[in-house]
């Protein structure tokens, strides 16, 4: 009986070895493979929400949109409006919410990470603390996620962050216009301020929560690497990354862009390493584009346990928020 378990242990060991080595192979020849697992577009996590239901989440004061940035492109938007906006909020149709744009609030745009949909937990938890110090939130979900209709791709989903701010510009007036990215989401982040700043419409602010320096760098050191060590690592995992036209180079884009930067990082992160936002930073601080802007990093310590996507939790965020953009405010108005 022990001679039959250990065949059949051994054969399944040899079984798991060859899917091991396999894997590999099967990325190198088909990229899109490779795509799919840094978008992560098809995890739908929370499952059972109705993102036409924001209230549904505790967002009372939020209105679901459907913008069109290209033919067969359909993106699913929310707005939040501040806190101070609720009573006045209720029942309103969406034509209020635009108009509400236009009232002496600032505005934030939010890119999200991989995964998931605008109505992620941490994403939700966030959109509540940013309407409570007086902002209004916009976001939405790139095309092939959620409930967004089109495939992802790193130029398609620049592309409806540039129709999104583009959208809000239009009817916000002179409110300053602040652009958040998070973790994947500011890959987009300084695609898109890149542009803006090419086109001379630069937004106010650009704020960087859990960045990585570059696509590949950021695959090389994510948890789930277990290839990080096999043979050819760059060749089997990196390049088809390359190869589908996925690179969300944020340590290039940075050299680029004049406007104040500020970065949040959790030293605990187990997703994006905290040394990548550091060498970010430190690449951003050296820009000649940032001489005449403000680019700070704060730090969030391994004791508070904010690890990739909490640091919405921190006590400390409302008074980092209304120090650093307090002062691109006033630099907005001079």
């Amino acid at each position: 009986r022990r001679h039959g378990l250990w065949f059949r242990l051994r054969k399944l060991l040899l079984w798991l070895l060859g899917v091991y080595i396999a894997i590999p192979f099967l990325v190198k020849l088909c990229p899109a493979i490779q795509a799919k697992l840094v978008f992560l577009n098809f995890v739908r996590v929370p499952y059972f929400i109705d993102l036409k239901r924001p209230q549904d989440q505790g967002l009372n004061h939020t209105c679901n949109y459907y913008l069109q940035p290209e033919e067969d492109v359909t993106i699913g938007v929310w707005h939040t409006v501040p806190a101070a906006l609720w009573k006045n909020a209720r029942g309103k149709e969406q034509l209020w919410f635009e108009e509400a744009l236009g009232s002496s609030h600032p505005v934030i745009l939010y890119l999200h990470g991989n995964a998931g949909t605008r109505g992620g937990d941490h994403r939700v938890e966030l959109y509540k603390v940013l309407s409570s110090l007086g902002y209004h939130v916009v976001t939405f979900d790139y095309r092939g996620w959620g409930d967004s209709v089109g495939s992802p791709s790193e130029r398609g989903m620049t592309y409806d962050a540039l129709h999104v701010f583009d959208w809000i510009k239009a009817r916000s007036g002179d409110n300053p216009v602040y652009i958040w990215g998070h973790s994947l989401g500011t890959g987009v982040a300084t695609n898109l301020v890149r542009r803006l700043c090419e086109r001379e419409t630069p937004p106010d602010a650009l704020i960087l929560e859990s960045p990585f320096t570059n696509i590949r760098e950021e695959a090389r050191s994510h948890p789930f690497s277990i290839y990080r060590y096999f043979p050819g690592f760059d060749w089997f995992f990196l390049d088809p990354i390359t190869t589908s036209g996925i690179k969300f180079a944020n340590d290039e884009n940075v050299k680029y862009i004049s406007c104040s930067l500020l970065i949040l990082h959790a030293e605990d992160d187990p997703v994006v390493p905290f040394h990548l936002g550091k060498k970010l930073y430190n690449i951003a601080a050296t820009s000649r584009s940032f001489r005449d802007y403000k680019v700070q990093f704060v730090p969030f310590h391994t004791d508070l346990g904010y690890r990739h996507k909490y640091i919405y939790r921190s006590p400390e965020l409302p008074r980092i928020l209304r120090e650093f953009l307090g002062k691109s405010e006033h630099e907005h108005h001079h």
